[in-house]
C-alpha cells in the first residue's frame, strides 16, 4: 500500500485504507456527494465521491476498511482524493496496524521516565494522589498510553497523551530549575494531571473522536473532577494544595476562549500554561513538516499560526 504522507498531487491512487467517518451533503446544485476520511498510520485524507451511485462504488460506511481508487489533488492547500472506485475489504487483505499512527516512541520507556517524575515528588499528599491514578490503577495506566492529545492538530496518535504529557513534564521540570520560586512539586504533578480527562473526552481507536462527555464536560473540567474524586479517597489532604493543584489544571489553556475555566492566577499555572501550548505549537509545527513531502522551502498559509511557514535552511 501506498502511505497517505507519500502522496503526491497528479497522482492516481489505488489502495485500502480505514475509513474514520463518512457523511452525506449535497453541493449548491443539489447533486448529493459523500465525504470520506482516510486514514492510515501516518494521518489521514479528505476524499469525495461526487456520484454515489454511480457504478464502482459499493456500500461502506465509518470504521470499515475500504479499497478505493481516485486521483488524488490540492484543494484549500491539502490533498482531496476523488474517488471512482470503492469496495468494503474483507479481513486478510489488510494488517490493523498500518492504520493507526503510533508514537515513534517506546510507550513502556515513556510511561518509565512518567514513573520516575512521580517518584521524584516530595509532598507526600501529592506523591499518593499521583500513585494511586497512574501506578496503582491498570485500567487507567492502559486507556493514558493508548489514546492521543487530540481529534487532530497534535499528537493525535497512539501514544500522543503519555508523550505529550511527558513533554510537557520535561519543560515545567526545567522551568522549575530555572525559576526556584516555582513550587516543583505542584508544577510536576500539574504537569502530569493536566491532560487526564482526555481519556474520557476522546474515545479509543481508531475511532478517536469526542465523546458525550467530551462534548458536554470538557477534558478540562473531567480532569478536575478526578483530581477531586481521588482527593477525597485521600483523609487529610490539605484543601489548600487541592484547590492550588485543581486550578492549575483548569487554567492550563491559559484564556478563557481558549477553553480555560480560569485564567492563571498561580505562578505554577502560568508555567504549565506556558509549558503546554510550547509543546503542542512545536508538534504541530513538527507534523506540518513530516506531512509536507514536496521539500518545498515554503509550505504555505498555517491557519493556527496565522503564517506562511518556511522550512529552516540546513546548514
Amino acid at each position: 500500500m501506498k502511505f497517505i504522507n507519500e502522496l503526491r498531487e497528479g497522482e492516481r491512487l489505488c489502495g485500502i485504507y480505514l475509513c474514520k467517518q463518512k457523511s452525506s451533503a449535497v453541493t449548491k446544485n443539489g447533486k448529493p456527494y459523500d465525504t470520506v476520511i482516510l486514514q492510515d498510520k501516518t494521518g489521514t485524507l479528505d476524499g469525495k465521491i461526487w456520484d454515489p451511485n454511480s457504478q464502482g462504488i459499493e456500500d461502506f460506511d465509518a470504521l470499515d476498511y475500504v479499497e478505493v481508487m481516485g486521483d488524488v489533488s490540492v484543494y484549500a492547500g491539502s490533498f482531496q482524493l476523488s474517488i471512482k472506485r470503492a469496495r468494503r475489504a474483507s479481513e486478510g487483505e489488510y494488517d490493523p496496524a498500518d492504520y493507526l499512527p503510533v508514537s515513534q516512541n517506546s510507550t513502556q520507556e515513556m510511561y518509565g521516565h512518567l514513573e520516575d517524575y512521580i517518584k521524584s515528588i516530595k509532598n507526600p499528599y501529592l506523591g499518593r494522589l499521583l500513585s494511586l491514578i497512574f501506578l496503582e490503577n491498570e485500567d487507567f495506566k492502559a486507556s493514558f498510553c493508548e489514546h492521543s492529545a487530540a481529534k487532530t492538530v497534535h499528537h493525535s496518535f497512539v501514544g500522543g497523551l503519555l508523550e505529550h504529557t511527558l513533554q510537557v513534564t520535561r519543560m515545567c521540570d526545567y522551568l522549575a530549575g530555572a525559576y526556584p520560586f516555582l513550587k516543583r512539586d505542584l508544577l510536576i504533578a500539574s504537569a502530569l494531571l493536566h491532560d487526564i480527562g482526555k481519556t474520557r473526552e476522546l474515545s479509543a481507536f481508531p475511532l478517536n473522536d469526542y465523546t458525550d462527555e467530551g462534548q458536554l464536560v470538557g477534558h478540562i473540567v473531567i480532569g478536575a473532577m478526578m483530581v477531586e474524586e481521588t482527593v477525597a479517597r485521600l483523609p487529610g489532604f490539605p484543601p489548600v494544595l487541592k484547590n492550588e493543584l485543581v486550578h492549575c489544571i483548569l487554567a492550563h489553556h491559559g484564556e478563557l476562549e481558549y477553553g480555560s475555566p480560569k485564567k492563571p492566577a498561580l505562578a505554577e499555572a502560568v508555567a504549565l500554561n506556558l509549558a503546554d501550548n510550547a509543546d503542542a505549537r512545536l508538534e504541530t509545527l513538527k507534523e506540518a513538516f513530516a506531512f509536507d513531502k514536496s521539500k518545498k522551502e515554503w509550505l504555505g498559509y498555517n491557519k493556527l499560526f496565522e503564517s506562511n511557514l518556511r522550512r529552516t535552511e540546513e546548514v
